[in-house]
């Protein structure tokens, strides 16, 4: 039996420990130790595909195993870091519950995902991971410019506005390098050059930034890629 078939599935099980380990810790009031275990799960989610790739061993059931670990790390965990954060503010106690919508529409996208072909090469929705990294800052804005993320009612806004994130039809580049060159690379290479910007100036506060700026470097690229669809059809 070939070992490095389950070198993948090893890693996709390693982010499902990230994110079951992180829930312990969001349980036990550890929200540094939560995103930490963010952090780590995107490193295994970004090694199991490119080890799957890399040794040629992709599966059916790697795609599903990625997407159940994804569930639990990218949508259950970061529900409950915001169900803590709007637990500690003076809102009443079940407006907390609404925290929740991020599982349930992580859930619908992961499995709108897995049925949707048109989805190789970008995205259509806010990916799980990157909706998780921007949950999980919010606790690092406190005494900064954007702590106003984390009043009451704009995290409340912010379970909303997410969630709708997740399954709308907004296309998202995803980083897969099309070529060596600056053509066909823009918003990738704008968007690297801003996160690195932001992280070096602003460390974990940045994140929120960088996820404004995908967001906003996309809807450029869809409204760029729809005015270059117009134009081949008048010609």
């Amino acid at each position: 039996m070939s070992i490095k078939k389950h070198i993948p599935n090893f890693l996709t099980c390693c982010n499902l420990l990230c994110g079951c380990i992180g829930i312990y810790y969001i349980q036990r009031g550890s929200f540094i130790g939560a995103a930490y275990l963010i952090y780590a799960a995107l490193i295994f989610d970004f090694l199991d595909g490119f080890v799957a790739r890399l040794l040629h061993v992709s599966s059916p059931i790697g795609k599903e195993l990625d997407s159940l670990a994804d569930m639990v790390t990218f949508g259950v965990l970061p529900s409950f870091i915001l169900f803590k954060l709007i637990g500690e503010t003076e809102l009443p106690s079940y407006i907390a519950f609404f925290a929740f919508l991020i599982a349930i529409f992580s859930a619908l996208r992961l499995a709108k995902f897995n049925i949707d072909d048109r989805q190789q090469t970008d995205f259509i929705g806010l990916p799980t991971p990157a909706n998780a990294l921007f949950i999980s800052s919010l606790f690092f804005l406190k005494g900064t410019t954007l702590e106003v993320l984390t009043h009451a009612w704009v995290l409340v806004a912010i379970a909303f506005i997410f969630s709708f994130l997740l399954v709308s039809p907004l296309r998202m580049f995803s980083l897969k390098v099309k070529s060596g060159g600056w053509k066909g690379n823009e918003m990738r290479i704008i968007f690297l050059l801003i996160s690195i910007l932001c992280l070096i100036f602003f460390k974990q506060a940045g994140i929120p930034l960088i996820i404004f700026a995908y967001l906003l470097l996309s809807l450029i690229s869809q409204r760029n890629h729809r005015g270059n669809e117009a134009g081949s059809e008048t010609f």
